[in-house]
């Protein structure tokens, strides 16, 4: 039981991470894309808890094998990190020019190594 909910927390959190990257890319720059949302209101309604729900799926379930999970975390954690890289590779057009980019960049490179790790751990079980 914990296996399904922890693999339908990580399917959440990948399709929001995939809305996330849409709305982004759509708005180029702009106040919103295709949602009606900020910048810091798609961060914390979208991005935050598309980083929490796959180290709470890996934990409720770390007793019990998957390697669907596993490649779920995989998944889960390139698209934070290609996320962070976009963000870095943003002109300073693009950026609001008072946002420290590297402690902004620097949470998501670590929260995305950390989850390619979770799904690490969970493939060697």
């Amino acid at each position: 039981m914990a296996l399904k909910a922890a693999l339908a927390m990580t399917g959440v959190a990948i399709a929001l991470l995939v809305i996330y990257g849409a709305d982004v890319a759509v708005s180029k720059g702009a106040e919103h894309g295709f949602l009606p949302f900020d910048h810091m209101t798609r961060g914390m309604g979208l991005g935050a808890p598309a980083m929490i729900l796959p180290i709470i799926g890996f934990f409720i379930s770390r007793k019990e094998p998957s390697k669907t999970l596993a490649v779920m975390l995989f998944v889960s954690g390139v698209l934070i990190l290609v996320g962070g890289a976009a963000f870095l590779s943003m002109s300073p057009a693009d950026a609001e020019t008072s946002r420290n980019v590297m402690a902004e960049a620097g949470p998501l490179f670590a929260v995305g190594a950390f989850q390619i790790v979770l799904g690490a751990i969970k493939i060697r079980k």
